[in-house]
């Protein structure tokens, strides 16, 4: 398959310490893939390799090409923004390799319509550095999603928002897949909103890759009890979507819960 993205025997290292080796990934274009996995499996690494800001051996590409930068929208896990900047002068930045000297109508307009999308048009004329985490982690999704990235790479863009922002978030990037044809990467830590939200999942394990697929197939009890270590009960919402509830740290037969070894 030569549309979308597809990582061939991709390692990567830190000196001596393996982040992970020998990863085969692949998914087409057109849909929300939710990178998954617990703390130090590296999805943050991951997202950095396919955005070429972490060095790599193998090959990355998008649509049977190496990755142009011109196509891709990368939000980093705490993007924060400093400078004394509006909220409007922000989003706009996602289009900065196609504005003069002077900001068209057009693209106020648009920057306008994104805003008011999120829910924060009436925060245009704020300075960004007055926003909470959770609102200016809304504006930094809008200003990638103004630049209309075919890639897009998400590192925990949710993490900060409550439960009503995350939801509007997941659909406005299925509205923008849809319209768009994007592939939208996304790390996440809350299995049930991959569960939810993702058409497909990659579930990474400290070293490497423990699955990838339909979250159905990838995130089983057996795989809880390997890669995060817990027993969950699986139970299934009204959307016919699996609900995850962790219930205990999961033993191995021959060990015991105080054990200190």
């Amino acid at each position: 398959m030569s549309d979308g993205l597809v990582l061939d025997k991709v390692s990567i290292r830190f000196g001596r310490h393996v982040v992970m080796q020998g990863v085969d990934l692949r998914f087409g274009a057109g849909q929300v893939v939710g990178l998954v996995g617990p703390n130090g499996a590296g999805k943050s690494t991951l997202l950095g390799a396919v955005a070429g800001l972490v060095a790599h051996r193998g090959r990355i590409t998008f649509n049977g090409q190496a990755i142009d930068p011109r196509a891709v929208g990368y939000m980093p896990q705490h993007a924060q923004v400093r400078a004394q900047l509006s909220v409007l002068e922000v989003v706009l930045l996602g289009r900065h390799e196609r504005l003069g000297w002077r900001v068209d109508q057009e693209a106020l307009a648009a920057a306008g319509r994104i805003l008011a999308s999120f829910g924060i048009a009436d925060l245009a004329s704020r300075a960004i550095h007055t926003l909470s985490g959770g609102q200016q982690q809304l504006v930094l999704l809008a200003q990638r999603l103004l630049r209309e990235p075919r890639l897009l790479l998400l590192d925990e863009a949710t993490s900060a928002l409550d439960l009503a922002h995350q939801m509007q978030v997941f659909a406005l990037l299925r509205v923008y897949v849809a319209r768009t044809g994007a592939l939208v990467m996304i790390a996440i830590h809350d299995l049930n909103l991959a569960a939810r939200h993702a058409d497909s999942v990659a579930l990474l394990t400290r070293g490497g890759l423990a699955g990838a697929g339909r979250f159905d197939d990838v995130v089983t009890p057996a795989a809880l009890r390997t890669v995060y270590g817990v027993e969950a009960e699986f139970l299934t919402c009204s959307a016919a979507r699996p609900v995850i509830l962790p219930i205990a740290p999961f033993h191995p037969v021959g060990t015991h819960a105080d054990d200190p070894s």
